[in-house]
């Protein structure tokens, strides 16, 4: 039965227009907000320890518009999946960056696109398909009903999604090797902590178990590394995709030193677009030294 009505929301919720199923986030967002719940709290905390800068009333305004921007994206995913992810691609504004994709490609070399969870990552995955053949790394759901369609969706555009697991990571290694593109989430914590998964660096300066794929990845085969974000632009007007530099040391020998200019990409971003990050992601959950986590209570 929870599979039935999950496949029926997701093909519902793709025929709607795309200012229904912002107005339809919004709404969600809102009540999220009102209410208790994981997600909200999660945010909170990770708001509070990545910008002691900014006073109550100001962390408290981010905090809404953040579960506001999450409701969106998470509605918006159906839509991508199964509904015109190609008119949306042809809709989509280039902003910052627009050229450094194939700049690197030209060069021939590899690339290595991070994107993090900011803004309306889905639709990123059809665009970048469209700029060479790309093999894009993927975390398979915890509701295993989902995988087909999330697969689906992601590749109709012409992207291979390979797995997190070694069998992925080889598929990256060859995709790479051919002067091809590449994507990763750089925001996920590694499952493990060492030198062969992740590593402790700073992330809005606050310590975070950060993986060590892309700098090996770049360092092994010569690739270079870029960032992007998709904005979502106001009052459903669509989208804008940025691309921007890695850190010059991403690619660095040292692990820790490669994680810390992975984060500082990471976060470059974020601050361009910080509402629409997906702060309910417990990024802090495994601290150094076995410390406790800051989302127990």
């Amino acid at each position: 039965m929870r599979s039935k009505f999950i496949i029926y929301l997701v093909e519902g919720l793709s025929r709607l227009p795309l200012i229904a199923v912002q107005r339809l986030g919004a709404l969600l967002g809102w009540f999220f907000y009102r209410i208790p719940n994981r997600e909200k709290a999660v945010a909170r905390i990770n708001i509070n320890l990545c910008f002691p800068e900014l006073n109550t009333p100001q962390r408290e305004r981010l905090l809404r518009q953040c579960l506001i921007e999450n409701a969106k994206t998470l509605l918006e995913m159906p839509r991508i999946w199964r509904g015109d992810a190609t008119g949306m691609v042809e809709q989509m504004q280039l902003g910052d960056g627009a050229d450094l994709p194939q700049l690197a490609l030209k060069q021939n070399r590899g690339v290595i696109i991070a994107a993090p969870h900011l803004g309306a990552w889905e639709v990123g995955v059809h665009y970048l398909a469209r700029l060479a053949p790309a093999t894009i790394l993927y975390r398979p759901p915890r509701e295993a009903v989902m995988e087909k369609t999330i697969l689906e969706g992601r590749s109709s555009g012409g992207a291979r999604m390979v797995p997190t697991t070694a069998a992925g990571v080889k598929a990256l290694y060859e995709a790479l090797h051919r002067k091809e593109l590449v994507a990763i989430l750089p925001d996920q914590q590694p499952r493990h902590v060492g030198k062969s998964a992740g590593v402790f660096a700073p992330f809005f300066k606050v310590p975070a178990l950060t993986m060590v794929l892309v700098s090996r990845l770049a360092k092994r085969t010569g690739a270079v590394v870029l960032y992007t974000y998709v904005e979502r632009l106001p009052g459903a007007r669509g989208y804008r995709m940025h691309f921007l530099p890695a850190p010059d040391r991403v690619n660095d020998p040292d692990p820790v030193i490669a994680a810390g200019a992975l984060n500082q990409g990471v976060e470059a971003c974020v601050r361009r677009c910080p509402q629409q990050y997906q702060w309910s992601y417990r990024r802090f959950s495994v601290r150094p030294h076995g410390a406790r986590s800051p989302y127990k209570g």
